[in-house]
């Protein structure tokens, strides 16, 4: 069980607002906030490069958590400074052809799309939709009916950002594993809240940022590669982290998850990402994820006894993510007659998810994520504020 009291104290952000908006960019604990300040200032007496090679051994550690964290070993992680960063590096590396198909899911996020599109447009490949069953989720029977050889690649989206669904993960790969296809799985909004097992799960490829449910800072995120996977994939960018200029005329990528880093990153920001993770690893995944659904189904359950409140999520099994709309009001009204009451949620548009979105007839949604340092009585003010609004 977590210690709130600890978990609290440790989110001085917390105390003079209901925070609820983790999925977009959680309040970090202090020792990430210590961490990189530290260094920072390292930096600043020494230097850089000498600053960094003082931190060798911790800096090796962040790939090192972040593998405990989804039971991977270090060699298959490369850091990076984003989700979208990490999704592009895998997805731009797999070889397409005319011809080839790439699948999508209905609830994909509009960077994930927009690359797809523009990948089939240089290559001649095809992008097609996955479509979802009555749940929402990810519909096994139609996906599996639009499988052949042709597949060379699977998108699928752990945990959409507009809503509590969560994916099937291990029955997509599977099914697509059949066939050759890789699958890389876009966990932006899944990674520090649900516990993730990627040898349980069988991707090939997992993205995710360290802003969100991890409590890391901005400009930073990592790409998981399976140690299987590695020799299909040739990365677009390459320097002397990822590969060896060999001979004059020659080069060897590494041979490893490395081959996606580059040398140049944000020292500061990644030893913030260790921190977070270790903080994580150090309360247990497990626990974590248990204070996160409580919270979310205590959320949906409040407001869903509001008259003109419609919670909007999908799914049988769900995330920390709690999606809703107020009749009579835009989902940004909300959002910021909450903000004045130092209730920070946040709103997903239509252009993040339009395939999902436009299907349900939603332009907008209010979106809210609360996180295990989130009190009750946090939870009790956000659910006054909306019926406030409507009685």
């Amino acid at each position: 069980m977590i210690d709130f009291t600890r978990a609290r104290a440790d989110t001085p952000g917390a105390a003079a607002r209901a925070f609820l908006d983790s999925a977009g960019s959680s309040l970090p604990p202090t020792v990430v906030t210590d961490t990189m300040i530290a260094h920072l200032r390292r930096e600043a007496e020494i230097g850089g490069y000498r600053a960094a090679l003082e931190r060798q051994y911790e800096l090796a550690d962040v790939r090192a958590a972040v593998a405990e964290l989804i039971g991977a070993a270090p060699s298959d992680i490369a850091l990076s400074d984003s989700a979208t960063r990490s999704w592009s590096d895998f997805f731009f590396a797999v070889p397409l052809a005319p011809g080839d198909r790439i699948l999508i899911s209905r609830v994909e996020y509009a960077s994930n799309a927009i690359e797809a599109l523009q990948r089939a447009e240089a290559t001649g490949a095809s992008v097609e939709i996955v479509p979802s069953d009555e749940l929402g989720r990810i519909d096994l029977g139609r996906f599996e009916a639009m499988l052949d050889d042709r597949v060379k690649i699977v998108s699928v989206v752990h945990a959409p950002t507009n809503g509590g669904l969560v994916n099937p993960v291990r029955d997509v790969t599977e099914l697509a594993h059949r066939h050759g296809a890789l699958v890389l799985l876009d966990a932006c909004q899944s990674v520090g809240q649900l516990r993730i097992d990627v040898s349980e799960l069988g991707v090939d490829g997992l993205s995710a940022t360290g802003r969100k449910w991890l409590r890391g800072p901005r400009g930073t995120g990592f790409l998981y590669v399976a140690p299987n996977a590695i020799d299909r994939l040739v990365p677009q960018v390459q320097d002397l982290r990822s590969a060896q200029w060999t001979g004059a005329g020659t080069y060897r990528s590494a041979g490893d998850a490395t081959r996606f880093e580059l040398w140049e990153h944000d020292v500061a920001a990644r030893l913030g990402l260790g921190a977070a993770v270790r903080y994580l690893l150090g309360l247990g995944i497990d626990d974590v994820q248990t204070a996160v659904s409580e919270r979310a189904e205590y959320l949906r359950a409040g407001l869903g006894e509001i008259a003109g409140v419609t919670v909007r999520d999908l799914g049988d099994r769900r995330s920390g993510i709690v999606t809703f709309t107020v009749d009579g009001y835009e989902p940004t009204e909300v959002r910021d007659v909450l903000a004045a009451d130092e209730i920070t949620v946040t709103v997903s548009f239509a252009g993040s998810t339009r395939l999902d979105m436009e299907a349900r007839g939603l332009a907008a949604v209010v979106r809210a994520s609360p996180h295990y340092f989130v009190s009750f009585d946090d939870l009790d003010r956000a659910i006054g504020a909306v019926r406030r609004l409507v009685t």
